[in-house]
């Protein structure tokens, strides 16, 4: 059936691994949050922390957990660590998913 679709093309192996690692990185509601908060702009652990509702300790392990994912990328500044979104790919992948799923409760 597939071979009737001229431009039908599954993604390869490695594409499909790292597609669903970032999707575990957003299962958990404090690392959407914490994305969230990061597409409005640079901010510090502390600050995610408060916008989050979450402890600051845990949001600094949610962020090494969504920096390793290649999510979120971080700018040391003295003995602060800023964090921001890694790029826009990561912003409209969180809008597309939020969309989502206000779609699916109206």
């Amino acid at each position: 059936m597939h071979e009737s679709l001229p431009d039908f093309a599954m993604p390869d192996d490695d594409q499909v691994h790292l597609a669903a690692e970032t999707f575990r990185m957003l299962s958990d509601p404090t690392r959407i949050k914490v994305l969230w908060a990061l597409l409005q702009g640079e901010s510090s652990v502390a600050c995610l922390a408060e916008l989050a509702g979450a402890a600051p300790t845990a949001v600094s392990q949610h962020l090494a957990k969504l920096r390793l994912a290649g999510l979120v990328k971080g700018r040391r500044e003295g003995t602060f660590i800023y964090y921001s979104a890694a790029d826009d790919h990561v912003h409209r992948l969180l809008t597309q998913v939020l969309m989502h799923a206000d779609h699916a409760t109206s």
